[in-house]
């Protein structure tokens, strides 16, 4: 007889995998709730005191184990206050609070202590909506829960609404806080500055607050709002890991932080550098979302379950109806910026666009240049029209010379942004982020336009959608080259002016939202010089993104390493270039380039209309290839087999599609010494009973290796290069075919 669970279910919903299912219960005797997902199960409570404090986060635990009520950390000592080792979900800055909190408030009275106590619960799809009140003052938490039935990854954001007769000023507010019990731990995070983004940085968890940051007003090159935190060394397939992801393309914050008792919290949202939202009577701030994942297979198996969240969940244009729809693979780009730079002209973006079709391209892209009194970085930015000398008919011959091509047009555009000479920043001066009276900073002889004013908004929304209305564009390349000064914006009141931190990205959000609504068939990727701006906030608006400015593709195969820790290889703009590169001069075979490049979603930014014959057929078959494949490279399972890293000679990856049909293999040597060869590959992910078949697509195997073999040889016996396969950077390609016994 099977004993009886005493929870309630709140609700339960199953994906298309019907071994997939999310249950969010509540047990109204032990106060616990419990959220299970994928292979996750997590559970609060509400302790004895009020407070919501977290129970268990980890592996899925069976339906009839039950976790114990909550009961407050002791006190070790009076130094060690039990409000501060208690892990509550989302704790006000009161009491006897001594690490980071989530919420810091002052009141209209000059009262800064908040003590939030658990009020009232509400089930929605998949998860909670959980409400906290103040004890004594009128401000009330509502903090939203939702689980993901096949990953398990949970969303957890926070409403916070002032019931006050007078005005509070929030000095910090966070989205979410994450708890691990005491254990060694390791933490990974990606940092880097421009052309050098995505640099896994791992370290030990030690006492005290590992601070990760942005105060720069968009999410940053120098750090990226994304963490994973591994029991014990890290490893790339094995081990616990607990992972987070914040979606805030703002200035933001994430506090990693072991207390004196060892346990780990992690805090994260809004930064409170420079902060001071101003919540008047019935207002309602609403934090960002901040995502948790765990994994129990190692770092690789964190990122394959958050990249199939954000193609299912996050990312714009779902395919289909119900769970499992992803967008479609991103088509293959060629961008004029290399070619051309600011010396745009309708017969020179034609001739490109003729080899470009040649290629096998699938959308030609118009860079900076084409618009106002643009002939270099010093004016024109602000004045969306398209110059008259350069395109004395409008841009409407080229597009319909692109589409006689076959292919569709994109175009940049860089509309936050504004030069002191031009037309829009003479009429309205005031329209830039500015302290009245102080100098104004200048990067890359641009200011930045204050997009928190609503004038400012509307201006720049309609500029753009005039744009798209007068021309038949698939594709906005947007991008935003600088980061912020003198965050001022004097048309609200002193004390409200802190707002911008803000009202500024939410309002970003919102021209892209609203574009996307009037013009459902345009694509946008977020560039900002590179990785300045990638982040689950900008991804739910758009298609794709630049990781770097760097495309050396040596240099780009770490940064890609680094860069699919935290987001799919699907939103990964990869282009091929010039050799020698312009930032290092390295010199590599175009083979190379492309290889490094098709590991991503590919474009290609050389000019080509130097290219030789030897070298267009070489794109052109690569390019053949990479269609053949590109589902599996940037929506299939990704496994990091050699690590580029550290100072390696090779580095291979490996994609498998989610049914296990086919598998694409890249590897890759940087260097050798005494004569080494490629090591031998035992490939992962496939399914050791079916039979696939080698096909080669750059480079040869070694002699005697069966065409055809199982699952089970090639993880196990695995894959070997030819020994032809050897100098500096040289680079093959391999396909796995699922066959029919």
């Amino acid at each position: 007889m099977s004993r009886i669970v005493p929870y309630v279910v709140a609700l339960l919903s199953v994906s298309a995998n019907a071994s997939a299912q999310a249950s969010a219960t509540h047990d109204p005797g032990t106060r616990v709730f419990r959220l299970d997902g994928g292979n996750t199960s997590y559970v609060f409570g509400v302790n004895p005191r009020g407070e919501l404090q977290q129970l268990y986060w980890g592996g899925r635990l069976a339906a009839t184990d039950h976790v114990p009520p909550a009961v407050p950390m002791r006190e070790m000592a009076s130094f060690d206050s039990s409000y501060t080792t208690t892990p509550q979900e989302y704790a006000g800055w009161g009491a006897g609070l001594f690490v980071e909190p989530a919420l810091k408030v002052t009141f209209a009275d000059g009262n800064r202590d908040l003590v939030l106590h658990y009020e009232s619960h509400t089930a929605t799809a998949d998860g909670f909506d959980v409400v906290l009140d103040e004890i004594q003052r009128e401000i009330s938490v509502t903090l939203h829960y939702t689980i993901d039935p096949e990953s398990g990854i949970l969303a957890r954001s926070a409403t916070i609404e002032n019931r006050e007769a007078e005005p509070v000023t929030l000095e910090q507010a966070a989205a979410a806080a994450w708890a691990l019990p005491p254990a060694p731990y390791t933490l990974s995070y990606l940092t880097g500055r421009w052309a050098g983004e995505w640099t896994l940085t791992q370290e030990t968890v030690r006492p005290g607050a590992r601070v990760l940051e942005s105060r720069r007003g968009s999410t940053g090159h120098q750090a990226n709002p994304w963490f994973a935190i591994q029991a014990g060394a890290p490893d790339e397939d094995h081990g616990e890991v607990w992972f987070g992801a914040l979606a805030w393309s703002g200035s933001w914050r994430i506090t990693v932080e072991q207390d004196q008792l060892d346990a780990v919290r992690v805090t994260g949202g809004f930064n409170p550098f420079d902060f001071g939202y101003v919540l008047h009577p019935g207002e309602r701030l609403e934090t960002p979302v901040f995502y948790g994942g765990y994994s129990a297979h190692g770092l690789g198996g964190a990122s394959r379950l958050l990249h199939r969240y954000q193609l299912e969940h996050v990312l714009p244009r779902r395919e289909g109806p119900g769970p499992g729809a992803v967008p479609k693979p991103r088509p293959v780009i060629y961008n004029s910026w290399e070619a051309t730079y600011f010396d745009v002209t309708e017969a020179g973006q034609m001739a490109l666009a003729e080899k470009a079709a040649a290629l096998g391209v699938d959308r030609f892209v118009m860079d900076d240049g084409w618009f106002g009194q643009r002939r270099n970085d010093r004016a024109g930015l602000g004045d969306w029209y398209v110059n008259p000398e350069k395109f004395p008919n409008g841009l409407e011959p080229l597009i319909d010379a692109v589409h006689s091509l076959g292919m569709d047009f994109g175009l940049w555009v860089e509309p936050e942004m504004v030069n002191p000479d031009s037309d829009l920043y003479r009429e309205h001066p005031d329209w830039v982020l500015n302290f009245p009276g102080r100098p104004r900073s200048e990067g890359r002889n641009q200011l930045v336009l204050n997009l928190a004013r609503a004038d400012v908004r509307d201006h720049v929304l309609e500029v753009l959608d005039g744009l798209l209305k007068e021309n038949d564009i698939a594709f906005l390349k947007w991008d935003y080259n600088r980061n912020w000064s003198e965050p001022g914006w004097d048309q609200l009141p002193p004390r409200e002016q802190k707002r911008v931190y803000v009202d500024f990205p939410r309002n970003v959000y919102g021209i892209l939202k609203e574009l996307r609504r009037r013009h459902p068939g345009v694509e946008i990727e977020s560039c900002s010089g590179g990785g300045g701006r990638v982040d689950l906030g900008i991804l739910e608006y758009v298609d794709e993104v630049w990781p770097s400015d760097n495309t050396d593709p040596f240099d780009r195969l770490t940064q890609q390493d680094g860069f699919t820790y935290a987001y799919t290889p699907q939103v990964m703009m990869a282009w091929v270039t010039e050799s020698p590169h312009w930032l290092n001069r390295r010199t590599t075979s175009l083979a190379y380039r492309m290889l490094s490049a098709m590991q991503g979603s590919l474009g290609i930014g050389a000019n080509i209309t130097r290219w030789t014959a030897e070298e267009t057929a070489l794109a052109a078959r690569l390019i053949r290839a990479y269609h053949e494949v590109q589902a599996t490279i940037v929506q299939g399972d990704l496994y990091r087999l050699i690590s580029p890293r550290n100072g390696s000679a090779f580095s291979a990856t490996q994609t498998v599609s989610r049914d296990r049909s086919q598998s694409v293999v890249f590897v890759f040597i940087h260097s050798t010494q005494e004569g080494r060869g490629f090591p031998r590959l035992k490939l992962k992910g496939l399914d050791p009973a079916a039979d696939y078949t080698l096909v080669p697509i750059e480079g040869k195997a070694r002699t005697g290796t069966p065409p055809v073999a199982s699952g089970a040889w090639w993880m196990n016996r695995g894959l070997e290069m030819d020994q032809g396969f050897r100098g500096d950077f040289q680079g093959g390609a391999f396909r796995l075919d699922r066959s029919e016994r």
